[in-house]
């Protein structure tokens, strides 16, 4: 499952990098020099996945030496927090999501989203078919499973839309065992993740996207510093670049002619509790619901962003308290380097 902490600290801003120094390839023989490519890191918000898949396409396929660089895939997880790595100056990039961004300018923190591969953030709820889980009202007078960083995000959201109340929410420890044994209760997931999980245990369950309530949070977003991108705009217009055209063929896969065996094969050897069966639930899940294919991105391209949406979604989350209302909320991003119709379906 993907999680998402958005803890950041000023100190940690002060030890900010650059891109890193360039890297001089061995040539293959004595007459031709292979060109220099520029090192950057990038590092994901959890185990890689198949919701990462479009990066290690780039990786694989060559997207990113095509593109002179040398990329460091850096994967995260229990103990791994992105946004603390990019503050520490650790890495030059890594992934978030729109709250993350918006947090950066409410702690005054040199920071910013420059692209969104997911214009649908993959937060699901989870209910047991037949019991009449039909959509957000019918959360009303149900138990709910949620884990602490969810009490805060889109929790506040949701209740206040449907009139859902606190004493509703029990503790989700990501243990499927309390759900399983209690067809009533309603629990948080990912929607390539523990809709899987649920299926090899007998269960098929129902599912409602969070992003469908009206919580337009971007997902796997490149997140980086203001003083990185200023030094070094163009190398990291070449890798959002080169990562876009990555997206573009893994969900396309071998239906649209691209190979995307060798980068699955780097996701399981980063991960190896990444199973084939597993991978491919997910690649279906991204296509089916929409998450890097709809919104913008059907006439801006993959990891698109526009000024209405963080503006919409900005007054969303401040109205429930989640952030101020009077927050700076454009210095959260950088549009710039997107929606060049990399990828437009």
């Amino acid at each position: 499952m993907t999680v998402q902490r958005f803890t950041v600290s000023r100190r940690a801003a002060l030890g900010l990098l650059g891109a890193g120094a360039p890297l001089l390839l061995a040539a293959p023989g004595p007459a031709r020099a292979q060109p220099r490519l520029d090192r950057v890191s990038f590092v994901t918000n959890w185990r890689a996945q198949a919701e990462h898949g479009g990066y290690y396409q780039a990786q694989a396929a060559g997207l990113y030496r095509e593109a002179g660089l040398e990329v460091e895939l850096r994967t995260g997880g229990p103990q791994v927090n992105p946004a603390q790595l990019l503050l520490g100056g650790r890495v030059d990039m890594a992934m978030g999501n729109g709250l993350v961004a918006l947090n950066f300018v409410k702690e005054n923190i040199p920071f910013l989203c420059i692209a969104a591969i997911f214009q649908k953030d993959m937060s699901v709820l989870i209910g047991h078919p037949g019991t009449g889980f039909t959509g957000f009202e019918a959360l009303r007078g149900r138990t709910i499973l949620l884990g602490a960083e969810t009490r805060v995000t889109w929790w506040p959201f949701l209740a206040k839309k449907y009139g859902l109340r606190d004493e509703q929410i029990r503790p989700y420890t990501f243990n499927l065992q309390p759900f399983l044994a209690d067809r009533q209760l309603i629990q948080q997931g990912y929607l390539g993740s523990e809709p899987f999980s649920l299926r090899q245990a007998g269960v098929t369950p129902d599912t409602l996207l969070v992003h469908d309530a009206g919580f337009e949070n971007y997902g796997t977003t490149i997140n980086i510093g203001v003083r990185t991108l200023s030094e070094k705009r163009e190398v990291v217009q070449r890798f959002v670049d080169a990562s876009l055209k990555g997206w573009d063929q893994y969900l396309q896969g071998p239906a649209g002619g691209f190979d995307t065996a060798p980068a699955n094969a780097l996701i399981k050897s980063a991960n190896p509790e990444m199973g084939d069966e597993l991978i491919a639930f997910g690649t279906r899940m991204m296509n089916e619901a929409g998450i890097v294919r709809s919104g913008d991105a059907a006439t801006l391209g993959i990891g698109a962003m526009t000024e209405a949406r963080w503006q919409r979604f900005h007054a969303a989350v401040a109205e429930v308290g989640v952030l101020p209302r009077d927050l700076d909320w454009k210095k959260a991003y950088d549009l710039s380097l997107v929606n060049k119709g990399i990828g437009r379906a």
